[in-house]
């Protein structure tokens, strides 16, 4: 894992709201990979 992600992480697991911000950083990345699937099959 590059140090920014890792920072990421350790930042979400120390919030007092760490479980939405899990859902919300998942949902932002399979967003991401389906608008990359979808510029290189277009």
């Amino acid at each position: 894992m590059t140090k920014p992600m890792m920072d990421l992480r350790t930042l979400v697991e120390k919030s007092a709201d760490a479980d939405l911000l899990r859902k919300m950083i998942g949902f932002a990345a399979e967003r991401l990979m389906e608008l990359e699937v979808g510029a290189n099959t277009a």
